[in-house]
């Protein structure tokens, strides 16, 4: 039975294509807008493969952000960008970020859980800082205790790796089999949760496919963010 539910924040609690698809358009105006889902998939890709670098100290952040959007344009043979509008880009997209908002789904799934008295914690990959900015702007700390909240970077651990996991339930007090991990990531949300015994609900309104070589390990999938509330209301 499950009894707790733990939260993604990027792509999950609110839609993070937009502010970068707005950075785009603002500072890259060369991208149409045809490929702007497959440069944000890239875009992600390299965010969630490299920022163990700067975890581990290898990389400055800086330097990752560069890469990130850098190596992403190159996927789909755009022209290379300078170091100067690889930061710019990056001053936009976080300028774009302070106007998030949680999406209206979520929104009443949070609603319904806190009606319920269901546990709600989030685990997100980051550095501290920058995503405690997102967690304040999206005012989720109105349905979250702020002790229920775990950052990559302050911990030395990151999705996928199990110890994240596991360090959410000394800290939360979770029981794997009871606890369910609604992620848009299949490589750190589904595979992470999954090692540690926890039930995974793939929050999949990407469309994206399972990696060449994993197999489907996730306990619910779901395609849109309609499908959110009702999906949590007949779980709890």
């Amino acid at each position: 039975m499950i009894n707790a539910i733990v939260f993604d924040v990027d792509d999950t609690i609110y839609d993070q294509q937009q502010p970068f698809r707005n950075a785009v358009h603002r500072v890259l105006p060369l991208v149409m807008d045809t490929d702007m889902h497959d440069l944000y998939i890239r875009f992600r890709f390299h965010s969630d493969e490299t920022f163990c670098n700067v975890a581990k100290g290898k990389w400055s952040l800086t330097y990752m952000r560069n890469y990130r959007i850098m190596a992403s344009l190159k996927d789909l043979d755009y022209p290379a960008v300078t170091e100067a509008e690889a930061l710019e880009f990056q001053k936009v997209y976080e300028e774009e970020l302070d106007n998030i908002v949680m999406h209206e789904a979520v929104f009443e799934t949070l609603n319904f859980l806190k009606a319920k008295k269901i546990p709600i914690s989030i685990i997100t990959n980051g550095p501290t800082d920058h995503q405690y900015k997102k967690i304040m702007q999206l005012k989720l700390l109105n349905w979250v205790k702020e002790d229920n909240v775990i950052i990559s970077q302050a911990t030395g651990f990151q999705k996928p790796d199990r110890q994240i996991f596991e360090l959410a339930e000394k800290e939360f007090n979770l029981v794997p089999e009871n606890t369910l991990y609604v992620g848009d990531s299949f490589e750190n949300d589904v595979v992470g949760a999954k090692s540690a015994g926890w039930k995974s609900l793939w929050f999949n309104h990407r469309n994206r496919k399972i990696p060449a070589g994993e197999k489907a390990i996730q306990d619910i999938e779901l395609t849109s963010f309609d499908q959110l509330t009702p999906t949590i209301k007949a779980i709890f």
